[in-house]
């Protein structure tokens, strides 16, 4: 294998993104955690059995760790 010391459009030089702003990266944190809502809630519509089972299961642990 060659390897191409030759920088050109498809270098890594040029390819390296800009480092993003806070603001940039909490609005691409917002709309993960908004679909993230989204699909555990029509998880919960799709799947009630599992969604009860697993809300019991997590009371069941919070209820272990009280004193």
């Amino acid at each position: 294998m060659k390897s191409n010391p030759v920088i050109g459009p498809g270098s890594t030089d040029e390819s390296q993104p800009k480092p993003e702003t806070e603001a940039e990266r909490r609005k691409r944190r917002a709309v993960f955690l908004r679909e993230l809502a989204e699909a555990r809630e029509l998880r919960a519509r799709v799947q009630p059995r599992r969604t009860k089972e697993r809300r019991m299961r997590e009371a069941m642990r919070m209820r272990t760790f009280r004193i």
